[in-house]
């Protein structure tokens, strides 16, 4: 704090939790974060999407203060020496100094992602909670926070939920801004959610945050650097939007300004807030500029914007295990489609840059890498948050990449024969309700979260133990043994349950023809279906629909 006014610089202020290296917790500054990079373990947050929101602010600040080392793609003895020797802190500390003022929480000019003056006609001042994402909805019976708690925020936690609503606000409308063209009678109305809401994140996490720096700083080709600014290099916002709802490059679409934001504050926390609509923004094809979503080819769109193929963000399937989708992670050798017709989905840039780094031999097969996953669900038009996606696999870089061998091919198949096995399982319990006289959606529904959630833990510890000099084709086998038995285990239990009336039996439509099923006949069909589809291959001693059931 200053002789006249309060201030709470991001630069040198704890703000950012950390978990270290020695399991400890601490609160750092920018400048402890990037002092300290190698020793921290992760970035910790109130809920999982503030370590996406932050990490994204850490990989702007990067790109500007190394503004022609990230440039080159083809310069991977450069990066191979960062990977090495880690990110040197005082060229970057030196860079945030130059932009001192612009990282104050509490300027009376220009506050750090906030607008100065913002205000509605009425000058009304809302409390915290249209930035807090774990007050469900902003409502208070639905909240672990009580008290003080709802009324104020300390300024370390205030910046973080700043940041995060940057990235995640809900969509929905806002209070009207002075100065906003758009604003009708008094209100904002929706423009979206924030950037981050919209996207699949993805995280490459190492084992040192100065790893998982890197690990996500892929080039950015292209003669750009000069347009490809962040708020604080920037002429400060005002209420109104930017006029361009196009990012000028990553760093940009890093600190999208989606809010335009003011918070209220006392001398020591944050009593309220501004909250309106800040920069829309259009999501096709932006993986020029978004290296950490994977996107999926939209004909809708294409016929839309007559403009060649367009892609558009993929999001996570919340409620479905990340592994489940591993497959849209895997770099492929080609990006075209079939028959001449766009690709259906690629990957995230930064996995492409990883398959570089191999395929150039900075980084080995072998090497571990953890991709992590962030999304937000949203209800109600985008305006309320129903869940939030935290979730990570662990896997050699190999696993991920076409054309470092067999090894992706047999991870893609891996899914693919626990789907075939969950759906077997699912038949199975469906047909003994038929049996019993009920009906067989909500059996087979349980069956299937029952089978995921059994093979859950077991995938991911196989995945994690791939070996990339080994047969691929032995270790796929290896899982769908693994596969074989957990739903064999769950069959059983099921059979065992059945009620007398299943044994006994009913007649019933299955396929456009009358079957008396009884549980007999179904543990027979369900143990036929299972050997179909976890067939092993010739090459290791079993013939093609062989095996034990």
């Amino acid at each position: 704090m200053t002789a006249d006014r309060p201030t709470f610089s991001l630069i040198t202020e704890p703000w950012i939790p950390c978990l270290m290296a020695d399991g400890s917790e601490r609160e750092l500054s920018l400048t402890g974060v990037f002092r300290e990079a190698d020793g921290v373990r992760d970035i910790l947050g109130e809920v999982p999407t503030q370590t996406f929101a932050i990490v994204r602010l850490l990989l702007a600040i990067l790109r500007r203060a190394f503004v022609d080392r990230f440039r080159d793609p083809d310069d991977f003895e450069g990066w191979a020496e960062l990977w090495s020797q880690g990110i040197p802190a005082e060229p970057v500390l030196d860079y945030l100094d130059g932009f001192a003022d612009r990282f104050d929480l509490l300027h009376p000019v220009t506050p750090f992602f906030q607008v100065a003056d913002l205000r509605t006609a009425k000058n009304e001042v809302k409390d915290i909670t249209p930035l807090l994402f774990d007050v469900p909805s902003n409502s208070r019976l639905f909240t672990g926070r009580a008290g003080s708690a709802l009324e104020r925020l300390p300024f370390a936690e205030a910046a973080r939920w700043l940041v995060h609503a940057q990235a995640y606000d809900p969509s929905g409308i806002k209070s009207g801004m002075v100065g906003d063209a758009r604003a009708t009678s008094g209100r904002g109305y929706p423009i979206g959610t924030g950037w981050a809401g919209a996207i699949g994140g993805i995280l490459v996490e190492g084992e040192s945050l100065d790893r998982t720096l890197l690990l996500n700083l892929p080039p950015d080709p292209g003669d750009r650097a000069n347009i490809d600014l962040p708020p604080w290099e920037r002429e400060p916002d005002t209420a109104a939007a930017r006029p361009n709802e196009m990012p000028t490059g990553p760093v940009d679409l890093l600190t999208w300004q989606s809010r335009r934001i003011r918070l209220v504050s006392d001398d020591d926390s944050v009593v309220g807030c501004v909250l309106g609509n800040g920069d829309r923004i259009a999501p096709q094809n932006q993986w020029t500029s978004e290296f950490h979503s994977a996107w999926r080819y939209s004909k809708p769109q294409t016929d839309k914007l007559k403009a060649g193929p367009v892609y558009m963000p993929r999001a996570h399937q919340l409620g479905r295990a990340f592994w489940r989708g591993i497959s849209g992670l895997i770099v492929r050798s080609s990006s075209a489609g079939s028959a001449g017709e766009p690709a259906a989905a690629f990957p995230p840039q930064v996995l492409t840059w990883h398959a570089d780094l191999m395929l150039n031999g900075i980084l080995p097969k072998g090497t571990r890498i953890a991709p992590r996953a962030f999304g937000v669900e949203y209800g109600s038009n985008q305006s309320v948050v129903t869940e939030i996606l935290d979730d990570r696999v662990s896997a050699p870089l190999a696993a991920l990449i076409e054309a470092g061998g067999e090894l992706s091919g047999a991870v893609e198949r891996s899914v693919e024969a626990a789907d075939r096995a969950v759906r077997e399982l699912m038949g199975l319990a469906g047909n003994l309700a038929l049996a019993s006289g009920g009906s067989s959606e909500g059996p087979r529904s349980r069956a299937a979260e029952d089978g995921y959630a059994a093979l859950d833990r077991p995938f991911r510890v196989w995945l994690s133990g791939l070996k990339p000099d080994a047969d691929a084709e032995a270790q796929l086998d290896e899982w769908k043994a693994q596969v074989r038995v957990i739903v064999h285990a769950l069959a059983d239990e099921r059979v065992r349950a059945a009620s007398a009336a299943a044994w006994q039996g009913r007649d019933v439509q299955i396929g456009g023809r009358t079957v008396t099923m009884k549980t007999n006949i179904a543990e027979q069909w369900f143990r036929a279906g299972l050997r179909r589809s976890l067939v092993r291959s010739t090459a290791h001693g079993e013939a093609a629909g062989e095996g034990t059931a």
